[in-house]
């Protein structure tokens, strides 16, 4: 008998199935899920509700087999930094007592005449001390500014500045001073108070 010189025929690959995902990779993807918003919702009428329900009828086996889409990795889930903690005004009860002088003012800090590159060097160093050294209430003075109508600059600048998160790590909240500290031009400021 002749043996015939043709290749046997051999049968397509089986098509891939989807495989079970890995903890680890269940555990990206729920990450992953948690930080996807929605564009926007779709208004899905009955009809076409109905439409996306129908169970299509299995397509014919392909004679040749569809290469499979590349699968690929999934981005690295971003560390989050931890969230600076909000601002809380002072209470009612520590602003009467600090008025009257029933709580005690532990720090000062003077910022007349100074420019705002150098009273925000200074501002910065004074909280972080403060926050370091454990004290609880400061006074910072700012000054009223121009008395033509328009507030001085520091007036305005060091609530934006205690207002950010370089600051806010240190500070709970800050309130306008009382007549009896500078007023206008003062502010009450609570220190955040050190983890051990």
């Amino acid at each position: 008998m002749k043996r015939s010189s043709r290749p046997p025929v051999l049968d397509p690959p089986p098509s891939p199935r989807r495989r079970a995902l890995s903890e680890d990779e269940r555990a990206l993807w729920d990450t992953v899920a948690k930080q996807v918003k929605p564009l926007r919702k779709l208004r899905v009428t009955k009809a076409e509700a109905a439409a996306r329900a129908e169970v299509l009828p299995a397509a014919p086996a392909a004679k040749h087999p569809v290469p499979a889409r590349p699968i690929v990795p999934a981005p690295a889930p971003r560390v989050m930094k931890p969230a600076v903690p909000p601002l809380a005004p002072l209470g009612k009860r520590e602003r009467a007592k600090l008025s009257r002088g029933r709580s005690e003012i532990d720090a000062r800090l003077d910022l007349h005449g100074m420019t705002q590159m150098r009273a925000h060097r200074a501002l910065s160093g004074f909280i972080q001390r403060a926050h370091h050294d454990g004290l609880t209430f400061v006074l910072v003075v700012t000054g009223k500014g121009r008395t033509g109508g328009e507030s001085g600059v520091l007036r305005r600048q060091v609530p934006e500045w205690l207002s950010l998160p370089e600051f806010r790590a240190f500070v709970v909240g800050f309130e306008e001073a009382h007549i009896g500290h500078g007023g206008e031009g003062a502010l009450y400021v609570r220190i955040r108070r050190a983890r051990c």
